[in-house]
């Protein structure tokens, strides 16, 4: 607004021009949107487990599998087979083959009569 004495005169506190309200309206839409979708991203990737990260979880089950079945009364030749196996599974983890290493851990497992943990649960 001008005045008599060509200056403008304050805008009026509070009133945004209707151009603006509605672009602040989208503009906290979007940013609402963002967030969102960031938080559902970040969620997954929490619950997303590596190869190698699933070979080591596997080991250490057969490793305390191992422990429990060489008490007395347990089959020598299975906890032998057991072992070989780890020890292959071992190195095909080490050699970035994780999806041979893990087959191999839980066959170990199995042989075993241990169930592999499962991580997609």
């Amino acid at each position: 607004m001008l005045v008599a004495t060509g200056q403008r005169s304050p805008p009026m506190q509070g009133m945004l021009p209707a151009m603006q309200r509605h672009s602040t309206g989208w503009m906290s839409a979007l940013a609402g949107i963002s967030l969102a979708m960031l938080a559902v991203a970040q969620s997954g990737a929490e619950a997303a487990v590596t190869r190698s990260e699933y070979c080591s979880r596997l080991g250490l089950q057969l490793d305390g599998a191992i422990r429990t079945k060489a008490e007395p009364g347990a089959s020598a030749s299975q906890i032998a087979q057991a072992t070989a196996l780890q020890d292959k599974a071992n190195r095909f983890c080490a050699e970035s083959k994780q999806a041979q290493g893990i087959r191999t851990y839980a066959n170990a497992l199995k042989l075993l009569g241990v169930t592999p943990v499962d991580l997609n649960q």
